[in-house]
């Protein structure tokens, strides 16, 4: 279920949030439940034990966060939602992760917190199997694994904190570049790495999106990959537009790719004619929608994300739930939540951002 009501945490975090991120840029230039036996379930192995819904919220957990890498802005600010909730829960946070997100650069980290005795790993999946095997090892040593943003292999993984559903984000993302190119033309795809699992859903669900009768103008032209890398997105941004004159709009569901597409096309003689939108934060994109480059693009909360995922692993580490199908938990100030099919528990619908409402963010 949605949360009922998110303003208050929203204010007291964007602070702290916007200077994270704020740093960034600069630098960048730019005793919990055990288990026993295992048995198969929808998110994968589940413990036999039975969730408390009234049990308290264990002090001292150790939580630690492996985004898919440590220098996107992106990230950052879900971490420090993530603290935030750590710090509520008297918990110990501490983030680390690899400078490039390549399939297999996450697994020395996930080794290293299980041989630490890490409670709670909260981590976005650079590749949905590269890091399988080191999970479930650290799974078998006693850690609960939380995946978000990018899922693992279900097996994989004990829960898995989605930012919305994934048919709501591609849905959305057709729908806003459908309506900036007047509902026909060629369009393309900037993408994140080629096997990051959560862009290849929703690529593959845009394409479902875009085969439907009222959408029948539009050509997806390609796809392609900036590897959540600035310079590289915005190399492939200039490729794109050379290799196809004609391009009217492109789709950029990575707030790397998103930032650096409209940077090159702010200074470049396609601002104003081929059309920008996919998911970035309102501090990253403001700029660009106030000279006019991007007209809309959508979002949730990451800092909302990264709080849920830490919650959902500390309730996981304190016995409420086990991850199965209908169990709830409270995540602090975002309220309740419900464990859906497949050990999913979704945050709630994306927010579109424009000219008349992006000042009233703060992330």
């Amino acid at each position: 279920m949605y949360p009922h009501s998110r303003p208050a945490h929203r204010r007291r975090r964007a602070g702290v949030t916007a200077l994270a991120l704020a740093a960034l840029l600069a630098a960048a230039g730019c005793s919990g439940t055990t288990r026993g036996e295992e048995e198969t379930g929808g998110g994968g192995a589940r413990s036999t034990a039975e969730a408390d819904p009234d049990a308290p919220l264990v002090e001292g957990l150790s939580v630690a966060f492996l985004p898919k890498q440590v220098n996107n802005p992106y990230f950052t600010v879900a971490n420090e939602g993530g603290r935030a909730a750590v710090e509520e829960f008297a918990g110990e946070y501490k983030e680390v992760g690899p400078s490039e997100a390549s399939a297999s650069s996450q697994v020395s980290y996930v080794n290293t917190l299980s041989q630490q005795g890490t409670d709670v790993i909260a981590t976005a999946a650079n590749d949905p199997n590269a890091v399988c095997g080191a999970l479930n090892a650290a799974r078998e040593a006693g850690a609960h694994v939380v995946t978000f943003d990018s899922d693992a292999s279900p097996e994989c993984r004990d829960l898995f904190v989605n930012q919305a559903t994934a048919e709501g984000i591609a849905q959305i993302q057709v729908e806003l570049i459908a309506e900036q190119i007047g509902g026909a033309g060629q369009i393309a795809i900037l993408s994140a790495t080629p096997n990051a699992t959560n862009q290849n859903t929703w690529i593959e669900l845009m394409e479902e999106e875009l085969a439907k009768p009222e959408y029948a103008e539009i050509e997806l032209v390609t796809v392609a990959y900036g590897n959540d890398e600035d310079e590289k997105s915005f190399q492939e941004t200039q490729g794109l537009l050379r290799s196809y004159p004609d391009l009217a709009g492109i789709v950029s569901p990575t707030t790397v790719g998103l930032a650096a597409a409209a940077r090159y096309l702010s200074g470049s003689e396609y601002q104003g004619e081929v059309a920008l939108t996919g998911l970035g934060t309102p501090n990253q994109m403001r700029e660009f929608v106030a000279d006019g480059t991007v007209e809309s693009f959508a979002l949730w909360d990451p800092a909302d994300l990264g709080y849920l995922a830490a919650y959902a692993g500390a309730a996981l580490a304190s016995g409420q739930i086990t991850g199965a199908e209908g169990e709830t938990f409270t995540a602090g100030e975002l309220g309740e939540y419900e464990v859906g099919a497949d050990g999913v528990v979704v945050l709630g619908p994306p927010t579109v951002f424009d000219a008349e409402n992006i000042d009233e963010f703060d992330f």
